[in-house]
């Protein structure tokens, strides 16, 4: 009997997991996610089963009356779907510390199977050892105040890849809106404190996310940050016209950093009709993957899935079946060495530089 071939270590750039978790009704979300469930897309379970190593763990306070079911009711084409409202510091910190916890009582429970890692020197001995390797990041910057004192102890408590913005608009910049078809230019840029919050992240070597960034915030961001650039979970505008997805002329800003784009695996942001819909063949992301290495070059290009935040592909219906994205890449000739630096390594340099390690 021939043995299975090893699965293809996954990094991811992007997950809501644990906002999925911390919504969670009935059963306790820390057991949940350790023996998994149907429902969702990421527990440990389907992590094994799908060779997801680790990835960015998202922490994302929604407001409390969001209009973004609209959204999720689209069968797609144009759109413009008005933003939520804001919320409180006191309520997003709240929000925070409950998932932040929610993370550090899932390796607590774990037997070692899920380590929280603050360095790229954890996540290799992680995945060594054969646990998931959670990073804890931010999706708007919400409960940071503007002393930056709660950045300070998120810091400390192994905070380290933070996006300014997700599209709302904040204290410290001006999002990108849910719109298609849409130029990302949309608004103003960074306020003041927002290029306070840049210079402090770059200080404490916290990776800057431009995912969510508006245009005229990435170039604020450009110009004023000392790290590479960084889309954790962001696709081709040129291929689909999403205000959320990266020009040209964007992704040349990135590749002249040494920066990384982790491709996004909603369907919405991959096709180009712009419609939100499961029945969207695999091919459209790895386009996406194609062009992105075609303007950047091998080296800037990475995976970042929006698992339990977006309409994902039938053929990505859950971690479990991403080597059905492995398969997809093999079949558009794409070399192993290719393959492992997009799920893997990429991740693993471009952190390393932002965070001030060896790769």
């Amino acid at each position: 009997m021939t043995a299975s071939p090893a699965l293809q270590p996954i990094f991811d750039g992007h997950n809501d997991v644990l906002l999925r978790l911390w919504k969670h009704d009935g059963a306790d979300p820390v057991t949940t996610f350790l023996q998994g469930e149907k429902r969702g897309h990421i527990d440990l379970p389907k992590a094994r089963a799908g060779g997801l190593a680790g990835g960015m763990f998202a922490i994302f306070v929604p407001s409390e009356n969001s209009n973004l079911a609209a959204l999720d009711a689209s069968s797609g084409g144009a759109y413009d779907v008005p933003l939520p409202p804001g919320v409180s510091l006191s309520s997003a910190q709240a929000a925070t510390f409950a998932m932040a916890s929610l993370l550090f009582r899932i390796e607590a429970a774990s037997n070692g199977a899920v380590k929280v890692c603050r360095s790229v020197a954890e996540i290799r001995a992680a995945h060594a050892a054969g646990a998931l390797a959670p990073v804890l990041h931010i999706e708007g910057a919400e409960a940071i105040d503007p002393d930056f004192n709660t950045l300070e102890v998120l810091h400390k408590a192994g905070l380290r890849s933070l996006g300014p913005v997700w599209s709302r608009s904040n204290i410290f910049a001006h999002g990108v809106p849910f719109r298609f078809p849409s130029s990302p230019d949309t608004g103003d840029g960074l306020t003041d404190a927002g290029k306070a919050l840049i210079r402090s992240c770059n200080d404490l070597k916290i990776l800057i996310d431009l995912s969510h960034m508006n245009e005229k915030g990435f170039w604020d961001i450009e110009k004023l940050t000392d790290a590479p650039l960084v889309a954790t979970h962001s696709n081709v505008h040129a291929l689909c016209a999403s205000s959320r997805n990266l020009t040209d002329k964007q992704l040349d800003a990135i590749k002249r950093s040494n920066g990384v784009v982790g491709a996004v695996y909603a369907t919405s942001f991959m096709r180009a009709d712009g419609k939100r819909t499961s029945a969207t063949p695999l091919d459209t992301l790895v386009d996406h993957i194609a062009y992105l290495i075609d303007k950047m070059g091998e080296d800037c290009v990475a995976l970042g899935s929006d698992f339990d935040g977006a309409q994902m592909p039938d053929e990505l219906a859950t971690a479990a079946q991403l080597p059905n994205l492995v398969a997809t890449m093999r079949k558009r000739q794409f070399s192993d060495d290719l393959i492992n630096k997009i799920c893997f390594e990429n991740w693993m340099r471009v952190l390393a530089e932002t965070w001030g390690e060896v790769a």
